[in-house]
């Protein structure tokens, strides 16, 4: 049994054959000019030479018609070949990837999708439940909001009252009261309790 051919094998059967036409082509085209030429040669001197000359340039031109026709249906069926062979190759493509996603598919179902699917819920759940508890703050005792509020406004009025307790009182101006001899007298007595107390400091150095 003869094998069958792929589709590789027969476009190059095919190009092969358009090369072989091809050439044919060239030579009756070649067979034409000579047989014209020859029929120019002889019209006015052997007009029975030139007519044969015609009749054989006649039968090269209908082979290369019928070689043009060949060619025509063989670079169509070339191009129909190549588009089945892509469209083949697509479909294999496209089935291999079917394949791959029924073996991915094949142990899952719309139940158990959806059983992975709450237990990862309940997994992320669980997780911030430990995350909270971890980041809260570790306090033996409750605080009530009220009583901390309460407390820092009595800090705040503390604050408020020590500010208002260390603002200068506004400078006194006292009248011009002229110099007067009693207050001479306070400034002689002071340096000399100065002086004794620097002589009773000098006394116990020694």
């Amino acid at each position: 049994q003869k094998p069958k051919a792929n589709a590789k094998d027969a476009i190059v059967r095919l190009r092969e054959t358009l090369q072989m036409l091809e050439k044919r082509e060239n030579h009756l085209q070649n067979k034409i000019d000579s047989e014209l030429k020859l029929a120019k040669s002889n019209a006015t001197t052997n007009k029975r030479a030139a007519l044969m000359a015609l009749k054989r340039k006649k039968q090269y031109e209908s082979q290369i018609e019928k070689i043009g026709g060949s060619r025509i249906t063989i670079e169509a069926q070339v191009m129909a070949i190549e588009s089945a062979n892509v469209n083949l190759e697509t479909i294999k493509a496209m089935e291999s990837g079917a394949e791959a996603m029924k073996a991915i598919h094949g142990s899952m179902d719309i139940n158990k999708v959806d059983d992975i699917m709450d237990s990862v819920r309940e997994n992320m759940d669980l997780a911030d439940e430990i995350s909270n508890a971890i980041s809260a703050p570790m306090i033996g005792v409750d605080l009530d909001d009220d009583e901390l509020t309460a407390e820092l406004e009595e800090l705040e009025q503390e604050v408020l009252d020590s500010q208002l307790l260390e603002v200068e009182p506004p400078p006194v101006i006292a009248p011009n009261v002229p110099t007067t001899e009693p207050v001479r007298h306070t400034n002689k007595i002071l340096e000399d309790e100065d002086d004794e107390l620097e002589e009773l400091r000098a006394t116990m150095a020694m």
